[in-house]
Parts: structure tokens; sequence; C-alpha cells
């Protein structure tokens, strides 16, 4: 098998199938198992059923992939489940910047997820704080009777907490069993685990049984991504490297200061790791709670990562919590999430954090670059005005040609696009293809451009 790569230049210039057969030859995957894995989206009906209640059907949403993404020395081609035009195109562009300065640098903490079991009624917390702490190596053989499978994988319970909270003549206590999941996401361990032990607690506490359920506030159970780029690479036909540099880290500085700013810069990140995380099968829910839970912990909604100047370049840190899982759950039913763990060549649940994080981390990278520099609307308007064409009646190379034109004309509406496919059809179909191959207008070459240049954020 070849090395494996995630460099494939010209890469959304080819076919769907033509697509299939280079990422098979760069990730040693069959063509075959990705078409039969995402054709129809990879789940039937029938098995959906199986998944949720009162099923009709299911849901597409596209399949694409970002390439340039190497971590911690390692090649990843990284599926991503997105609805959004330029998302996918945005992230494999910063990525390719970010790759050419040595690439992502990650640092996993151990799959740690807390286990909380509220006691309330709680006469006297202190006491119950001691008795508690006293019990620890009891309360953590308790949980690990729990769940014998984890042990067994060189998981379980690791240590315990009492935190105490409300008013002295109402007071309640939460304890946290910190668990190590190993490669599993762990919500179904955790909250076994706290079933398991709350009523043993509740005794040494001398209260009652609250709450037993897993946080996913899982800041034990961290990502960080470091990352640097060179001027020459940030730069762009209007504006040089510097001044790049310049404007993006003034754009950085916003989001420490505006928690409105902080939001969307946030929401940047999150198109790039929700977009792995549902083209893996892990919940993506609990993700954003933890995301903006983190964001939070300082009392003000702050942004996920910064970007400062380094000497000539431009230095980039990311520090998010990311519980995902390569086992279990989802992933052993559902096709799809099981080739992407395939195709992004990740087996660990640490190496799959570490791989979000880092899409996440160059989606974040080309919004701001793009805002410092053009602008978030040019390059995603340019995208846009590709599915405004399909919705004025454009088939196949008409989407491209009929596009060309709305953005030329500045007018990405599905009215101006109807009157471009009417022009495109009555000149017929020698001059549509040139159209939409950009033989005939060089507006549809700057539509290709704009896809690996610019970014959407909000």
């Amino acid at each position: 098998m070849n090395k494996r790569t995630s460099q494939l230049p010209g890469f959304y210039k080819v076919t769907v199938s033509e697509r299939r057969k280079l990422v098979a030859d760069a990730t040693g995957v069959e063509a075959s198992e990705i078409a039969r894995a995402l054709d129809r989206g990879g789940l039937d009906a029938e098995t959906a059923d199986k998944f949720v209640e009162n099923v009709l059907g299911t849901y597409g949403l596209p399949y694409g992939v970002t390439l340039n993404v190497r971590v911690n020395g390692q090649d990843h081609v990284v599926p991503m489940v997105v609805e959004e035009p330029s998302v996918v195109a945005a992230a494999s562009n910063a990525a390719k910047m970010v790759r050419a300065g040595g690439g992502f640098h990650a640092e996993i903490d151990a799959p740690l997820m807390i286990s909380q079991v509220q006691v309330t009624h709680v006469k006297d917390a202190a006491r119950a704080t001691r008795e508690i702490l006293a019990a620890k190596d009891e309360i953590l053989a308790k949980a690990d009777r729990a769940v014998p499978g984890l042990c067994a994988r060189g998981g379980g319970a690791r240590d315990l907490e009492v935190r105490t909270l409300g008013q002295a003549s109402d007071e309640m206590i939460v304890v946290h069993i910190i668990v190590d999941c190993r490669d599993a996401m762990g919500a179904n361990l955790i909250n076994t685990i706290a079933e398991a032990v709350a009523d043993r607690l509740a005794s040494l506490a001398h209260g009652r049984v609250g709450l037993r359920i897993l946080s996913n506030l899982c800041d034990k159970r961290c990502v960080r991504i470091r990352c640097r780029v060179s001027a020459d690479m940030l730069a762009t036909d209007d504006m040089d490297g510097q001044a790049v540099i310049d404007g993006i880290v003034n754009a950085s500085r916003f989001a420490e200061l505006d928690p409105y700013r902080a939001a969307t810069h946030n929401k940047g990140i999150m198109n790039g790791v929700d977009a792995v995380v549902i083209a893996t099968g892990n919940d993506w829910r609990a993700v954003e709670a933890g995301a903006h839970a983190f964001a939070a912990r300082s009392g003000q909604y702050s942004p996920l990562s910064i970007w400062r100047r380094d000497g000539d370049a431009l230095s980039g840190f990311l520090e998010m919590p990311l519980a995902l899982g390569t086992v279990g759950g989802t992933l052993r039913v559902h096709p799809s999430a099981r080739l992407s763990l395939k195709i992004a060549g990740v087996e660990a649940a640490g190496d799959l954090a570490a791989v979000a994080a880092a899409v996440g981390h160059a989606s974040n990278l080309a919004a701001v670059r793009a805002l410092a520099t053009d602008g978030i609307q040019r390059g995603h308007m340019a995208l846009h005005a590709r599915s405004v064409a399909l919705a004025a009646g454009a088939e196949g190379g008409e989407v491209e040609g009929v596009a060309a034109i709305i953005v030329e004309a500045r007018d990405i509406t599905v009215e101006a696009a109807r009157r471009a496919l009417a022009v495109l059809r009555s000149d017929g179909p020698a001059s549509a293809r040139a159209r939409s191959s950009g033989e005939g207008d060089v507006s549809s070459k700057r539509v290709e451009d704009r896809q690996s240049s610019n970014a959407v954020e909000g």
C-alpha cells in the first residue's frame, strides 16, 4: 500500500467517482467500500428504525473530506458531514497553510470522564465530605464492579471528588467519580457507574439520592492544538502576509474581549469539529455543550482558540474538551461511521479528538483570515451560488455555468439563476459546456479559486 497522504491536488476539479478512487489510493480503503458505505447515505430505513423512534426514513447530508491535514507528523484525509458551503474547502486550504509550517501539534489528555451523583437534604456537608473521602477506595471498587468490561480493557474508576452546592440551610453535595473510558465516548458507562454508587454515597452523606448522570463538561479530557503559519502562506492578492497576520491577531483580540464576537469565533471552530464528529458517528450535541461550557469557565464567554504574532509568522493555540469514541454506539451499526475512521486512519479515541480539533482550528484560521482580508461573504456567496443554481433547475454541467454568471452579476438569487439558465440553454450545449468549464466566462474560474481561499463562520 502507498504511504498514506492527505495531499491530493486538484481534488475538487474531478468527479465524485474519481475522488473516491483518489481517496482509496491515498488511504488504502477500497473504492468499492467507499461506494457501498456512502451511496444513499449509508443507512437504510430498516436500520435507522433501530436507532431512534417513529422512523419514516433517512435524511442525507453531504459527506466530504478535508485534505492536507497533518497532525503530530501523520497525514489524515478527514471525513466531514456538513451542509454549509465552503466549510470543507476552507478547512482544506487552511490546513495546507499550516502544513507548510510543520502541521498541527496535538496534546491529548487521558480519556477521563466525570460521573456525577447529586445528594440532597445534606445536614452537614463538611462531615459528609469527610465520610465519603474516607470511603474512597470502597466507592471506586464498587464503581469498577459495575463496568467489568471497561476494566478488562484497562479503564475504570480513577478518582473521586466532592463538591458542596447550595446554601447552608439547604445544602446539597455532588460527588464526581472520575472514570477512564479508554476508546469509548463513555456516556453509558458513566451513567451505569453513577447508578451503582449512588445509594452508598447518600448513606455516607446522610442525605437523599438526586440525579445520577455524566457531565458533558469533560474538562479532564481536553485536546490542545498548536500551529505556526508563515506570512507568505497567508498573503492574498491585495494584502501582504504581515498585514494579514495583524488582521488575524486583531480578530483574535476582539473575540477575547467581547463574548458577542467570541460566540461567532467559536462557531467557526465548531464548523470543522462538528462535521468530523458527525461523520464518525459521535455525539455532536455533547461536544457542543462541553465546548461552550468550557468557553465560559472563567465567568465570561471566551474564544476556544487564540492567534498571536510569532516573529514574522502567526501562531495559533486551541484548547477544548473533546470526548469522542472509536468503539461502541453508532459505530457498531453505521457503515459510514466505520468508514470514516478507516479513511481518517485513526483507531484510538484520543487520535480522533486530535484530528477533529485540528480541523476545527483550520476552520477558525480560514474564517479569521477571510474576515481580515476580503470579508466572509465573497467566497461564501460564490459557493452558495451553486445551491441557488440547483434550486433554479440547473443540471449537471449547467450548475457551475449558472453559478458563474450570477456571481459575476452579483445577483445570487433564484430568479437571476433562472434567467442565466435560460441563456445557457438557448446558447446550446456547446456554449453551456464552455461557460460551465470556464472557457466562455472567467467568473467560473473565480468560483473555483474562492472554493479554496475563503470560509464561512456564521
